[in-house]
């Protein structure tokens, strides 16, 4: 296993949930500081690796580092405990899932129970819902649950690993989007490794807090304010069963990044990325965003006078499960294209739509 192998399984094997990214920030970290000439954190956990730091034109490569989970909401007086999403965690999926509790005391295992088929009315079954589910930690009372370390607004996350599937895709939790900061942090050894000097301040950036709201990229784009912002994230594979092409666009995992038209989206800029892409004949696929991207792409283009951004997706199959699934070729290609756009932009490029 290669030491970029390594970093992605420690990286994505590791918990990160919206709010306390600490400890995979730190891993991030420990990878990235080797390729860059300085880093630094904001209060509430961005992390930022710098090259050329005294260059005035600032460009942002940047992905979000957090991942969905589940807060304890409330014990029950013979120890189940019900819970509240921490972004956007699907109720549909809990039932039998194992997890993690994550407390003062270290982690406690739990599981998502559910009553067996055969004893459930088929007429008025329940489906899974915020109502009803609930995690069983082999306590009978809350008191044994508290003994526990276990209080109101512990963070759960499933307890799951990453695992390679056919050789041909990445597959387990959390690859929205810590697969993205693999990938920016794989930019950043690539642009070591090959000796490029930039013309640039490059601003590698790993935001918190993207889940539930873009609040990590909003603060650290106020922070940096920037030139140029390269954002990347994932979206879906719709050829799996269920997605409406119609309604969802049609995008293939191994097909390529997937490139997003919007009003977030700054069209002279993804002209550029799309003019790279062509000219280093990377695969590549389009789609069209309404009113916003919902990624981080929307926080960094409406910052500060307003940022030209662009937005490279990685098709991904079973969002917010935990077997979200990548390609291995999507996955190089997105490093590829921001790299090759990275060492052939021009800072005098003028961004300006009317002049």
């Amino acid at each position: 296993m290669t030491k970029a192998e390594e970093f992605l399984y420690k990286y994505l094997n590791n918990a990160s949930p919206t709010g306390f990214e600490a400890s995979g920030q730190q891993i991030w970290l420990d990878y990235l500081k080797p390729v860059v000439d300085t880093y630094f954190t904001d209060s509430y956990g961005t992390a930022v690796g710098v090259i050329n730091p005294d260059a005035p034109y600032k460009v942002v490569i940047e992905a979000h580092a957090d991942e969905i989970s589940w807060f304890v909401n409330y014990i029950t007086s013979d120890g189940y405990i019900y819970v509240r999403r921490n972004g956007g965690s699907d109720h549909m999926i809990a039932p039998s899932m194992r997890v993690n509790i994550h407390t003062d005391k270290g982690i406690v295992d739990g599981v998502f129970g559910w009553p067996a088929i055969h004893v459930r009315d088929a007429a008025k079954e329940e489906t899974p819902s915020l109502k009803n589910i609930f995690i069983d930690v082999g306590a009978s009372s809350k008191d044994e649950v508290e003994s526990l370390g276990i209080h109101v607004g512990c963070v759960i996350t499933f307890k799951d690993q990453l695992s390679d599937l056919n050789n041909k895709y990445y597959c387990g939790r959390a690859l929205d989007n810590r697969i993205g900061g693999y990938m920016i942090a794989q930019v950043a050894h690539k642009i070591k490794e090959s000796g490029v000097k930039l013309p640039f301040g490059l601003y590698i950036v790993n935001s918190v807090q993207e889940e539930i709201g873009l609040h990590g990229a909003q603060m650290i784009a106020h922070n940096i304010k920037p030139n140029v912002a390269i954002i990347t994230d994932v979206c879906h594979d719709t050829t799996s069963p269920m997605y409406d092409k119609k309604q969802n666009g049609d995008f293939t995992a191994g097909k390529g990044p997937v490139l997003t038209y919007g009003a977030a989206v700054h069209k002279k800029l993804l002209d550029l990325v799309i003019g790279v892409a062509k000219k280093q004949e990377i695969p590549f696929q389009r789609a069209a965003a309404s009113r916003s991207t919902g990624t981080d792409t929307d926080a960094f283009a409406y910052s500060n006078e307003g940022v030209p951004s662009a937005l490279i997706s990685l098709p991904l199959k079973y969002m917010h499960t935990t077997v979200e699934t990548a390609h291995k070729e999507d996955i190089e290609n997105v490093i590829k294209l921001m790299y090759e756009f990275l060492i052939q932009h021009d800072p005098a490029f003028d961004f300006r739509y009317v002049k």
